[in-house]
């Protein structure tokens, strides 16, 4: 590559990042917001601001947590604030690496933010080191580790980076940011998450906080480098800046589930629309999809995180209400005896033919069977929202205020719409402001 990682996060500027990149931050600006807002109701989300304070009180690097407004410590705000995101799994993802890089960059560069002045295209150069840093880390952790790891385990290396350059530290303080961030990061095992669902999640709640607290460890003359996955992989960093992974991968979800269901359910949505179908006609449903998609079995969903990581009860969600929306999201729905009786009479097939093409996308081929035995089945596909298929900024705006509005009020969630829509254009003035509407409690 012409220069190392470090170098390249060290020397970036506005100037060097392509105008579709920025479109992109700034989508996924409001994305985030807008489920930081629903999040932030969550019980998960709670529980983290709770202990937010017994990690670190406020104190000279004093944030405020997202959504919440309560002044804690850099590295204890971005743990809540990455906690408060990944409660509702909508997030803006990466398919080739099989997670997400907003939920921990956007809240540790938020902290950021409140401890200096920085000013619009500050915060978008600094996203993009993030995003950027994030992805290719993670497609050389996945390539050289043998668990497929939580996002946490290298959004902690993209935090490290973006946040060290944020604090003004040079090439070398960079290297040892992004080393000690993926030493110290969660090296979490997602699989674990998949097969017993809880609120650990994709590990960005302790992935935001490592990479945060590496840079002031880094500033203050920690050493830590290499980070292996940015220097012992060189394949996945040759092109590094001038091919943007974050063109090529990032995607954006239309359901608040995890998305590797979202093809079924995209797949069950149509078939009932284009075929006036009723849920009370069907008898079952067949799914073929990939192997690791088979594991998010769970039929009956306790609770909020067992909804989020399956497919047969969001399928059955998406037959019986036509939708999967903020009030699908409430407890109830979990007792709804119409979608409980198709999630149980659902199967799952573990498909070899689209577990091998499920390298970068995610597949899934739906049978609907109704009770008079005619079925009713849909090509294989993957989801929406990828960028052959993406969410239109419509789209997009819609499920922002669907998230938005109840928690924020419309006014602000529309001040926050128009901010962020042109945050890297912003002085210091004005992102401050955008700052305080995302920080600030309801």
């Amino acid at each position: 590559m012409d220069a190392t990682f470090a170098e390249f996060a060290a020397s970036l500027t506005l100037k060097d990042i392509p105008d579709d990149v920025i479109g992109i931050m700034r989508r996924s600006f409001l994305d985030t917001v807008g489920v930081a807002a629903i999040g932030s109701t969550t019980e998960m989300a709670k529980i983290g601001v709770k202990v937010a304070p017994l990690i670190g009180g406020a104190g000279k690097t004093s944030a405020r947590i997202l959504i919440n407004g309560t002044r804690v410590s850099a590295t204890a705000a971005a743990m809540a604030g990455a906690m408060t995101i990944d409660s509702i799994d909508a997030h803006d993802g990466t398919s080739p690496c099989k997670g997400h890089a907003g939920s921990a960059v956007f809240p540790a560069l938020l902290t950021l933010a409140e401890t200096m002045p920085v000013d619009g295209p500050t915060f978008a150069t600094l996203l993009t080191i993030g995003y950027e840093v994030s992805y290719r880390a993670g497609l050389a952790q996945h390539a050289t580790c043998a668990d497929y790891h939580t996002s946490g385990a290298w959004t902690a290396v993209g935090v490290g980076t973006a946040y060290a350059r944020g604090l003004g530290l040079d090439a070398t303080q960079i290297r040892h940011s992004a080393g000690i961030a993926e030493y110290h990061g969660p090296r979490s095992q997602m699989m674990r998450c998949i097969d017993h669902p809880t609120m650990l999640r994709d590990g960005v709640g302790w992935g935001a906080p490592s990479g945060v607290a590496a840079a002031y460890l880094a500033q203050a003359g920690f050493t830590g480098a290499p980070a292996l996955t940015c220097e012992d992989a060189p394949e996945f960093w040759a092109d590094l800046g001038s091919a943007w992974r974050i063109s090529s991968d990032t995607h954006y979800k239309p359901y608040p589930c995890c998305r590797w269901a979202h093809p079924s359910i995209d797949a069950a949505r149509d078939l009932m629309r284009d075929n006036g179908l009723h849920h009370k006609d069907i008898a079952s449903v067949e799914i073929k999809t990939f192997y690791m998609a088979t594991r998010l079995a769970g039929k009956t969903p306790a609770t909020p995180d067992e909804f989020a990581y399956g497919i047969a009860f969001p399928v059955a969600t998406m037959i019986v209400r036509g939708q999967i929306g903020v009030p699908e999201l409430a407890k109830s729905t979990l007792q709804d005896p119409d979608i409980l009786r198709i999630s149980q009479n659902t199967q799952l097939i573990d498909d070899p033919h689209l577990t091998a093409i499920s390298v970068g996308k995610r597949w899934a081929e739906v049978t609907i069977i109704l009770c008079d035995g005619r079925r009713f089945e849909a090509a294989p596909r993957s989801p929406r929202g990828d960028t052959d298929m993406p969410l239109s900024d419509a789209e997009i705006s819609k499920k922002f205020h669907l998230f938005a509005d109840e928690t924020l009020g419309k006014a602000r969630a529309n001040e926050i719409e128009d901010l962020a829509g042109r945050f890297d254009r912003l002085d210091q003035t004005g992102f401050a402001r955008l700052n305080d509407l995302c920080l600030s409690a309801p």
